[in-house]
Order: C-alpha cells, then structure tokens, then sequence
C-alpha cells in the first residue's frame, strides 16, 4: 500500500509541475493545465488563475501524500521519524497552505517552486531509512508540539519561498527598467523567464501575504519553543539543553521576531528584508532537519 501512495504522489505532483513548465515554455502563455477565465485580481498581463482541474488533481495529491505521512509515521502503537520524514512533512504542509492560497490569489509561479521540492521530499524516507522510534510518542503533550511545529515549518516553508519569487521579481523589474524597457500586455518576446514572473501577482500583494505567513508561523514556532520546554520537563525529567538543535530554533525565533518588530516599527522591506527571511528559515531548518541529517545520515546515530 505505501508504494502506492509513494507512486501516486509522486506522480501527480511531478505531472502538474511538468503540465505547468510545458504551458509556460509555449509561445503566447496559454493557460495552465484547466485553467478558467481569471478571478478580478491584478496579477499582471499573463497572470493565469489556478484551474479547476489542477486544484482537484492536486487535492488528490495532497490526500495521497498526507495519509503516506500518517501510515509512514505512525504505525500501530508506535511513532517513527528523522530527517527525511521532516522535509515531507514540511513541503506537503506547505503544499496544503498553498492550495488554500490558491483560492484567493493568483500564484502559479509558486506552483512551480513548489512542487517539485513536494515531490522530491515525499519520497526521500524511502531513501533515507535512519529514523528513530519514540517511545513516548502517545504523550498528548508531545503530539500537541509535534503538530505545532509542523505547522509552523510548513508556514515558513511557503514565507521562504515567497521570498525567492519576490527577489526574482524584484530583480526582473530592475533588469527591464535597467535596459529601459516597458512592461506591457502586447510584449511577448521576453521568454519563459518572463512568462513565469508574470504569473504573480503585484509585489505588494504578495509582499503583504508574506508577512501574514511570517506572523502566524511566529506564533506557532514560539508555541513550539514553550511546549518543548514543557514536554522537556515534563516528559523526558530534564530541563531543556543547550544544544544545536535548541541554539537554533532559539535564534531562528529571534531573527523572525526581529524581522516582525522592524517591519511594525520602521516598515522594513526590500531586498535585504526578503534575505532576512530566507536566512531565518535556513536556521530553522538547521535546527531540527539540519541536525537530524548530521546524526543520521552521516554520523549514523540516533537522536530524540
């Protein structure tokens, strides 16, 4: 059965990506894979809304891979997990958070960052086997913070990824104004490299979607710090230890809060903001994924 659910995911998330590229790449930019006439949002002369059929294929993609993540994990009476099972957690969380976007504004171009890296971690576990069991697992404490956290990589997940489309954007518009060109809807000559950047929608919009994600994954990275410090004591009997993965995620939360308290204090944006952003995510990563890979893959050990 896990096979199957290996294969189907894979499969739908590699084939919409696939449907995705190849419409980009034609001339003219016709719609995606089912597309349908547009929602009235500004998104740009070739934004493209996300279509009926792409939506439901990729609701049964996200099914296929969310039942694989619990059937892979949480086997009968027990709970199995490392760094492989955390990057799929992470991207099909991610995946969920964007499918919900994808209701309410036009980002296709995220579609396409995505999915791929959706497809790729669904089936690292089967690569990479060193996962531990926890016994203590069935602790509802320790299944609050294990959802918690989960949540709160797969919002940052998406903010990070929101970061590089606005710095390509970014970087595209000072390019165009740079050889003096003018963006307009009867312009067809700048390539796929155009075409996909002209999927998103305005850099405010999508500057403020960024920081909603950033802010919802703050709450939820802070609960997971107070609900690992209480399962710590609770659960194991030891306060919480100073260790990589701790120093991590400690200044993970510090650099999104800085980022916060800047961006409500003086407005902080641009470039060096969305830098900011990619740098936090790279320490939260760091902190569990990061230093699980470590022990595992390379120094073959186990962690809790």
């Amino acid at each position: 059965m896990d096979i199957v659910l290996y294969a189907l995911t894979v499969l739908l998330y590699g084939g919409l990506c696939a449907a995705d590229w190849h419409a980009l790449r034609r001339a003219g930019a016709p719609p995606l894979l089912g597309s349908v006439p547009p929602v009235p949002v500004t998104v740009g002369p070739r934004a493209r809304s996300f279509g009926v059929l792409s939506r439901s294929l990729l609701f049964v993609a996200l099914a296929a891979h969310g039942v694989l993540l619990h059937m892979t994990i949480f086997p009968a009476h027990e709970m199995i997990f490392g760094f492989a099972f955390a990057l799929s957690a992470m991207f099909w969380l991610g995946a969920v958070i964007y499918w919900i976007e994808s209701f309410f504004f036009a980002l296709d171009g995220l579609r396409l960052l995505l999915l791929p890296l959706a497809a790729l971690a669904a089936i690292l576990p089967l690569v990479f086997g060193g996962v531990r069991v926890l016994p203590y697992a069935a602790a509802p404490m320790f299944k609050l913070h294990f959802v918690i956290a989960n949540v709160a990589y797969g919002l940052f997940a998406i903010a990070a990824l929101h970061a590089v489309l606005m710095l390509a954007v970014e970087r595209r518009l000072h390019a165009l104004k740079g050889a003096g060109f003018q963006r307009n809807a009867g312009n067809k000559g700048g390539g796929w490299l155009s075409n996909w950047i002209e999927t998103l929608p305005p850099l405010l919009t999508m500057e403020k979607l960024l920081f909603r994600l950033i802010g919802a994954g703050f709450v939820l990275l802070t609960a997971t710090l107070v609900s690992g410090i209480v399962f710590s004591e609770q659960l194991i009997d030891r306060p919480l230890s100073l260790d990589h993965k701790t120093v991590f995620a400690f200044l993970s939360w510090l650099m999104f809060g800085a980022l916060l308290t800047a961006r409500k204090i003086s407005g902080w944006r641009g470039r060096s903001a969305l830098r900011w952003v990619i740098a936090s995510f790279i320490a939260l990563l760091l902190a569990y994924v990061g230093s699980r890979f470590v022990f595992e893959v390379l120094l073959h050990r186990q962690i809790v």
